[in-house]
């Protein structure tokens, strides 16, 4: 494994961190449909014997359920492990998510999160989504004073992009953002990247393959057959999946994915390798994030380190990214 400096922390993470949003089970409106617990800890205890140093979790993955597992995880493992956790969504009442944070609610989910992770503090706490917008100015204070006073190392945010970042004020508290960044959803290249390589902001790319979109798996009967609290089978109006839910919009995902397949093999790769390595081929990059929900996933991509994208591999991909989104 190779590790990269996170920012201006002083801290090395490991190119690929676990992301524990699957681990969160299906029962919290945003989940992956049913998760086994002992197969989650199967997969944290082989991503870090692959040697990956750092876990992402939040408390909204099951409202509390990933962070507990990741707990449970770690309490039979040896090694230091950085741990990286999310305020900023709640339950509504019908235990669906809803996007909110304010100063109280922040001190009210930080001190759940310490429980349930069994730390004295946090490795690094994050404002999950800055919404509403009016609170993010006052709540990244919040953030700021929880750092003070100990209870977390560093902080950072996830979702933010330029207008956001320039509410937080001083930059050198922001150690790290958390934008989804892929082949698929590139915008943060713009003023984002920039902006956080200007100010030694760490990005952390969670979702390096499109939410499982690319992984080379994808067809009509894998999507077919996703389980109904899958929330790829239920948000079809997400951007992620809405392209698949027409035949045509399906017929194009699929040639494109045949595509990136004949890249791959000739770098003797998967497709998920090759999409993460390309994700890691930016230095702005801290780490990607990738899930994993059973032991033999988090395995394969974890290689990546051995194979940096090649430049005839970058441009390969981007001749079957112009065709697809023309």
């Amino acid at each position: 494994m190779k590790y990269r400096e996170l920012g201006n922390s002083g801290h090395k993470l490991s190119e690929i961190g676990l992301g524990t949003w699957a681990i969160g089970g299906g029962d919290w409106g945003m989940g992956w449909g049913e998760q086994s617990r002992r197969d989650s800890i199967d997969a944290i205890i082989e991503a870090l014997e692959c040697g990956v140093n750092w876990i992402d979790t939040a408390h909204a993955y099951g409202f509390g359920l990933a962070e507990e597992v990741v707990a449970e995880a770690l309490s039979r493992w040896s090694g230091d492990v950085f741990v990286a956790t999310k305020c900023g969504v709640l339950p509504k009442p019908d235990g669906t998510p809803m996007r909110f944070i304010s100063p109280s609610s922040i001190l009210e989910e930080v001190e759940g999160s310490l429980k349930r992770l069994k730390v004295e503090a946090i490795d690094l706490y994050q404002i999950h989504w800055p919404s509403p917008i009016e609170n993010l100015a006052e709540s990244w204070q919040t953030l700021v004073r929880l750092k003070e006073e100990g209870k977390v190392i560093n902080i950072g945010v996830s979702n933010c992009y330029l207008d956001e970042l320039k509410l937080l004020g001083d930059t050198d508290e922001i150690v790290s953002n958390q934008p989804m960044y892929n082949l698929l959803e590139r915008k943060i290249e713009t003023d984002v990247m920039p902006w956080c390589k200007a100010n030694q902001v760490g990005i952390l790319a969670y979702s390096p393959m499109h939410s499982g979109l690319l992984t080379g798996k994808v067809s009509r009967e894998w999507y077919d057959g996703l389980p109904s609290n899958d929330w790829r089978k239920h948000k079809t109006e997400h951007p992620v999946v809405s392209p698949l839910q027409m035949e045509t919009g399906m017929s194009a995902f699929l040639s494109f994915q045949s595509e990136l397949a004949s890249i791959a093999k000739q770098g003797n790769r998967s497709v998920g390798e090759l999409a993460t390595a390309w994700v890691l081929r930016r230095t702005e990059v801290s780490s990607a994030i990738v899930g994993a929900r059973k032991k033999g996933q988090i395995s394969q991509i974890a290689k990546v380190y051995e194979s940096p994208l090649l430049e005839e591999e970058e441009t390969l991909v981007d001749q079957a990214l112009s065709s697809y989104l023309r």
